[in-house]
């Protein structure tokens, strides 16, 4: 098994689970692929196997590895995507970060992740990705989104109206400070502190999230994913802005910008001992008690 590692720059008190993973994969003469900015980061602070290779792009990866390992939390974990693209190489994340919905390994649990990876002791978890279309071909040839896709005002500007249509009929004109359209899998991101709905991964549709509107009677909206969305901006200002997950473009008024799912997905590792419904549990508090703690 060839396994590729991503990361970001990290402070001092997670360099020793950093070593930790590279430990393992040399204990198990597993070649690590590092990636070249993530390998300037670790300089000095972390002692690699001599045997480590590098990648710089998309097209490397699938070259060298097997699979992608994620050190970091959620955000580190959404960067890989613009790395695996539509390849089909599964990814993992060891979360350093905080709730951690999509990275779900703990950071005290690397030895047995690492054991049960190398080991293909897991299930592949496929998750659909959103994909946004534009006149001007907003984000290039990363025009996608695990998490979501999210209209929003400017930092100084005033309430915006969006116009949306699914399939070329009026949904809705939202006064709002923005609109999210998430994925299943973003459903707990975002969304979820907006208000929307939480959605089981494999249930084949997307949410429709308002932020902050100005009609109370305005609520999220569960929407089939065979359909394609189309939005046009009404504002103040000239420019709002797009983000797809956590790469955000500044856009100019007239933009018409359509969204529907992509033909790819994202195969997320699940260890055997893992579920998704286990991981809300864990994450949400479920089934605790909290007024004891």
């Amino acid at each position: 098994m060839r396994i590729a590692i991503y990361g970001r720059d990290f402070n001092d008190s997670v360099l020793p689970y950093i070593q930790e993973v590279f430990d393992h994969l040399k204990s198990h003469n597993i070649q690590p692929v590092l990636h070249h900015k993530f390998k300037n980061s670790l300089h000095g602070k972390i002692k690699l196997p001599a045997n480590t290779v590098i990648f710089h792009n998309h097209k490397e990866l699938k070259l060298h590895a097997d699979v992608l390992l994620s050190l970091g939390g959620d955000g580190t974990l959404l960067d890989t995507l613009s790395l695996i693209r539509n390849s089909g190489i599964p990814v993992i994340g060891i979360n350093f970060g905080r709730l951690g919905f999509l990275a779900s390994i703990n950071k005290n649990e690397i030895g047995s992740a690492l054991h049960a990876l190398i080991n293909e002791e897991y299930t592949l978890d496929t998750r659909s990705l959103l994909v946004l279309e534009s006149e001007n071909g907003l984000f290039g040839e990363e025009n996608f989104a695990l998490n979501d896709i999210t209209i929003h005002r400017r930092d100084n500007s005033a309430m915006m109206i969006i116009h949306a249509s699914m399939n070329n009929e009026f949904i809705n004109s939202y006064w709002a400070d923005g609109l999210i359209i998430a994925t299943p899998t973003g459903s707990t991101a975002y969304s979820l502190s907006c208000g929307g709905p939480i959605i089981y991964p494999d249930s084949e549709n997307f949410v429709v999230t308002p932020i902050a509107p100005h009609n109370l009677n305005v609520r999220p909206v569960v929407l089939p994913d065979d359909n394609a969305l189309s939005f046009e901006v009404e504002a103040r200002e000239s420019k709002f802005l797009v983000s797809c997950d956590s790469r955000t473009v500044t856009v100019e008024r007239s933009v018409k910008i359509t969204i529907k799912k992509a033909d790819f997905c994202v195969n997320l590792i699940r260890l055997n001992n893992e579920t998704y419904l286990n991981t809300l549990r864990n994450k949400l508090l479920w089934g605790i008690d909290t007024r004891n703690y």
